[in-house]
């Protein structure tokens, strides 16, 4: 597991600095404008996909050099959801920076967390999501305070390869279900700037 973390790290600090030259520059306002169809899930507290069944994620707060990042990774069907893949598909570079900027501008404020027992294996994570889920990297999401049910998801969709990034799919390959569960409500349960939009 120590080579592994070693490599994740590496990979990680070199994505990081490769990416970090290519930030979005969005406008809000017209974002707002664009982003009416994306409240229909995202704007909705709690709001459940089915088939599977986990919560929609918070994306308000998020960084905005991620959320284009999503949205391009949808429309090349780097990531498998029919519903993102025909929103994101009509969108332009420009539009996709524009809804970033808007749903990064509605973040709420960081609270304190509650003490929160240790998660080993979140050692290796926070080498790029920072500590506690906090990401300072614009291009890695934060995590802290995101839905449960939508990390585990996630990391299962990193397992599989309906999501594609070699260095989630490299380390998710590695975790068990149990690993998977564990990370997911030690990272929901971090206070962070992630809300829903409303």
């Amino acid at each position: 597991m120590n080579v592994m973390r070693i490599k994740l790290l590496l990979a990680g600090i070199l994505l990081a600095t490769v990416q970090s030259t290519s930030m979005a520059a969005g406008n809000a306002e017209q974002g707002e404008k664009l982003a009416e169809t994306c409240l229909g899930c995202h704007g909705v507290k709690h709001y459940v996909n089915t088939y599977p069944t986990y919560h929609v994620p918070r994306i308000a707060g998020q960084h905005e050099t991620y959320i284009v990042a999503a949205l391009k990774a949808y429309r090349s069907k780097q990531r498998a959801h029919p519903t993102m893949q025909a929103n994101a598909s009509d969108l332009t570079d420009q539009n996709m920076e524009d809804v970033a900027a808007y749903f990064a501008s509605l973040g709420g404020e960081v609270g304190s967390s509650a003490k929160i027992a240790d998660e080993p294996l979140a050692t290796t994570c926070m080498t790029c999501h920072g500590t506690g889920g906090l990401s300072t990297i614009p291009t890695n999401p934060t995590l802290a305070g995101q839905y449960e049910s939508y990390l585990e998801q996630s990391l299962k969709a990193y397992r599989s390869g309906d999501r594609q990034n070699p260095i989630m799919g490299g380390f998710a390959s590695a975790l068990s279900d149990e690993d998977i569960s564990k990370l997911a409500e030690y990272f929901s349960a971090h206070n962070g700037p992630l809300r829903t939009a409303d």
